[in-house]
């Protein structure tokens, strides 16, 4: 802010009147006053409940124009009743649209006197509402941004004439929950078209996303423009596009691997459950992403891009990693209640102890003990972290069309956190696409890099799981939903096999819900923040797209 000085006088926030938003503000003499005399209290101007005048309202209007147009804020603010807000509001839209030029016209009477909001008799104005017309000049714009506007006039007790404050002054659609924005803009969702060739502007998912697709392979997205838009602060709900500053230059209709059928299906899944998650749909025999859904649809791709740990998902990759190390269904495993990680005791989701159990009743079961038990005693350090990335493709930078997060499997020197990760706590970190992508590794026997855009590059992972390893994964994964902890979300689906999860959070008090599946040519996954176990929340958003089936 400017120094008070440059217009004689200081601006001081005193008091803001309960309920009614009109502020009472001090006035400051700025040029010292007299060692003989006690100074005088300052005096503090109020809106009062008589109407201005129409030609003081005029007056106001225009000195307040004036000095937005001109950038100078403090002198704005000294025509408003709320000198601050109006500070940081006009500051909010100069560096949001960095304008190169700014034209504000008075538009006279915007209709008859209307009561302006108030707590109080005492406190309330008699409001004098007129119009205004904005030329804003943005670089690269062909031409201006224009907008008609209106401000409510209200009397001070020092008889002058100012604008009311309030969000709407800046552009009429601000309410104070909503910021204007100047953001890349795509071909219309119409032109956006599935594998099929249908269009889906209806899905909140995949418009979200839109804007930073990269239909050319790379940079930024092919034929993207730029434009204002009305968004909600923070960056969530949807964009609402005001004004083009470049139009987006490739009508052509650009075409994702997603399948309408499969993608409505998982938009309602994760609807459905109501609290944050995502899933992702992937097809085994290509690496296409099917769906892509997020909940909510705007803000951040969590599908993506989210960094989470996966929970008992991760303990398919412990299973391939332990059947290499010479492990196999049938070897026993007992299940204790606990077992010792560096003097702590991990418990199991379940009470009692499985002292009876094979491997494959470990991995149905989701045992913890067992997993970190059998680790512990047949795997190095470097065992899961070479495995994640040499046969599932974790760990690899994936180039799918659209920015992603590739997952995190570390090698550790933490002797604990190495167990830790056996069961997908620990300092793994990664996503719904990373995990989708591990089933469909499972159900296909190699890993194909999940890619959006078709017939982008997908680079291979280093080697694929042996004959007799795979098959004995497949038919333990298949078990989970027969008998163990997926029966009852995916028990009904022809060819389920799948992986619950459920992922413990520092400070949560529920944790996150994980599922990893497959059902013939399709796999998913599916993750919801605080959802519980795996099979309450992720496993029926998972079943509701499997069910769909991939039909090619």
């Amino acid at each position: 802010m400017q120094n008070g000085a440059k217009i004689g006088i200081a601006v001081v926030t005193a008091a803001v009147v309960a309920g009614g938003g009109y502020a009472a503000y001090a006035l400051v003499n700025g040029s010292g006053g007299s060692t003989q005399a006690a100074p005088k209290a300052p005096k503090v101007l109020a809106v009062v409940t008589e109407a201005p005048s129409a030609e003081a309202a005029a007056k106001g209007e225009a000195d307040f124009l004036a000095a937005w147009a001109k950038g100078d804020y403090e002198e704005a603010g000294r025509n408003t009743d709320k000198p601050e807000a109006e500070i940081a509001a006009l500051a909010r839209f100069r560096d949001a649209l960095k304008p190169t030029a700014l034209g504000l016209t008075p538009g006279g009477p915007a209709g008859a006197s209307t009561s302006a909001p108030s707590p109080s008799a005492s406190s309330a104005g008699t409001a004098v509402p007129l119009a205004f017309h904005a030329k804003v000049e943005l670089a690269g714009a062909t031409g201006a941004w224009q907008y008609d506007g209106r401000v409510a006039m209200v009397k001070l007790n020092d008889g002058r004439a100012v604008v009311h404050w309030e969000p709407g002054v800046v552009h009429p659609k601000l309410d104070g929950t909503k910021v204007l924005a100047v953001q890349p803009i795509s071909a219309a969702p119409s032109q956006v078209v599935d594998r099929k060739g249908r269009p889906l502007a209806e899905f909140p998912s995949v418009q979200a996303v839109l804007g930073e697709v990269r239909f050319d392979g790379e940079g930024a997205p092919a034929g993207t423009g730029k434009g204002v838009v009305l968004t909600q602060a923070g960056g969530t709900g949807a964009a609402e596009q005001l004004f083009t500053i470049t139009a987006p230059t490739d009508g052509a209709k650009k075409q994702l691997t997603i399948d309408a059928d499969l993608q409505r299906a998982a938009e309602a899944a994760v609807k459905e459950q109501g609290g944050a998650g995502s899933v992702v749909a992937i097809e085994p025999s290509s690496g296409q992403v099917l769906a892509l859904a997020n909940y909510p649809a705007q803000g951040p791709n969590r599908a993506f891009g989210a960094i989470l740990a996966p929970g008992s998902t991760m303990k398919v990759v412990t299973a391939a990693a332990l059947l290499e190390a010479g492990l196999t269904p049938d070897t026993p495993l007992a299940c204790p209640k606990t077992t010792n990680v560096a003097g702590r005791a991990v418990p199991n989701d379940f009470l009692d102890e499985r002292l009876g159990n094979t491997f494959k009743d470990d991995f149905a079961q989701s045992c913890n003990t067992a997993f970190l038990i059998a680790g512990q005693e047949k795997l190095k350090a470097g065992s899961l972290p070479a495995v994640s990335k040499d046969v599932f493709g974790l760990g690899l930078v994936w180039q799918t069309g659209l920015s992603a997060f590739d997952s995190k499997v570390p090698v550790e020197s933490d002797p604990a956190q190495t167990a830790m990760a056996y069961i997908g706590q620990g300092r793994i970190q990664t996503n719904s696409l990373a995990m989708a992508s591990v089933a469909a590794t499972v159900q296909n026997g190699t890993f194909r890099q999940p890619i959006l855009i078709p017939g982008l590059a997908q680079p291979k992972a280093a080697r694929s799981l042996g004959g007799t390893v795979l098959g004995q994964l497949q038919s333990m994964m298949r078990r989970t939903v027969q008998s163990g902890t997926a029966q009852g979300s995916l028990g009904g689906i022809p060819g389920a096999a799948a992986k619950t999860g459920t992922a413990e959070v520092n400070g949560q008090a529920k944790p996150n819900s994980w599922i990893t599946a497959y059902a013939g040519n399709l796999a998913v996954a599916a993750e919801f923040q605080a959802g519980g176990h795996g099979a309450d929340a992720a496993g029926p958003a998972a079943a509701k797209v499997l069910k769909v089936g991939n039909k090619g």
